[in-house]
C-alpha cells in the first residue's frame, strides 16, 4: 500500500506526492495473485450496472468453481453477488475469482459459471476469509496473495488474523481530509489490541518515497 504520512490511502491525493514505486515495489514481492477490495473493483473493474437477481433464493452452502487453471488470480470479495463483469479475466489477463458469502443468490453463482468466472462462496452472512484463504491455497494453487486495498478489506484480512507481512511506501506528503479511509480500516470491535509489527527494512526512493517492511508478530 502506499499512504500519505497521516496514513490515508485516496488514490487520487497520493498519485500527487509519489510516482510509480507501488507497481515497481509489488513486482518483487512473489505474490501472483492479489485482492482488491469490492468498492475499489466496482470503481475501477466491474460493469457500471449493479447485478439484480431475479431468484433471490439464497445458495445457501458452500460452493466453489474454477474456471482457469492459472494461479495468478485477481480476487475480488462480493459477499451479495452485486458486481457484472464484462469478462473472464482482467486487461492484463489474469483471472477473475470472486468471494462471496453462502447467502449469494444461486442465480448469481450460476451467472459466474456461464461467464467463466472462478468463485468461492464461503461464510454464512459474510464472506469467511480464513477458509476463503485455506481453498486459495488447497483448490486453486495459491501460495502467496497480495491485499491491495482499501482499507476494509485490508482491515478485514487483519482482523481475521490473516495478514503476515506489510509493505508500505510512505508518501512525502499531508492528506488532512475529514472522513477518507486508512490503510487498515472498519473494525468495529474497540477492544482490539494494535497488531505488533517487526521491522524488516526500510528504503529511500524516489520521490522521497520512503518503502518500509515489516513482519506481522504471531
Amino acid at each position: 500500500m502506499v499512504e500519505s504520512i497521516d496514513g490515508r490511502i485516496d488514490c487520487g491525493m497520493v498519485d500527487k506526492i509519489s510516482g510509480d514505486e507501488y507497481y515497481t515495489t509489488l513486482d518483487t514481492l512473489g505474490c501472483n495473485a492479489s485482492v482488491e477490495g469490492r468498492v475499489t473493483m466496482e470503481h475501477y473493474y466491474a460493469l457500471p450496472d449493479r447485478y439484480v437477481a431475479t431468484d433471490k433464493t439464497p445458495s445457501d452452502r458452500k460452493d466453489t468453481f474454477r474456471a482457469s487453471e492459472r494461479d495468478d488470480f485477481h480476487i475480488c470479495p462480493d459477499t451479495h453477488g452485486t458486481l457484472q463483469w464484462e469478462s473472464a479475466a482482467m486487461e492484463d489477463g489474469r483471472p477473475l475469482l470472486i468471494l462471496t458469502s453462502e447467502n449469494v443468490p444461486a442465480e448469481y453463482l450460476t451467472y459466474l459459471r456461464d461467464k467463466g468466472i472462478s468463485y468461492i462462496a464461503t461464510g454464512k452472512n459474510n464472506i469467511d476469509l480464513a477458509d476463503a484463504m485455506a481453498i486459495l491455497k488447497t483448490d486453486f494453487g495459491v501460495e502467496r496473495l497480495a491485499v491491495l486495498g482499501g482499507g476494509l478489506i485490508n482491515g478485514g484480512f487483519l482482523a481475521a488474523g490473516l495478514i503476515d507481512e506489510v509493505s508500505l511506501l510512505l508518501a512525502p506528503g499531508i492528506d488532512g481530509r475529514e472522513g477518507w479511509r486508512a490503510m487498515f480500516d472498519g473494525i468495529s470491535d474497540q477492544s482490539k489490541l494494535p497488531t505488533k509489527l517487526s521491522l524488516q527494512s526500510v528504503e529511500r526512493m524516489e520521490n522521497d518515497v520512503l518503502w518500509i517492511k515489516y513482519n506481522v508478530v504471531k
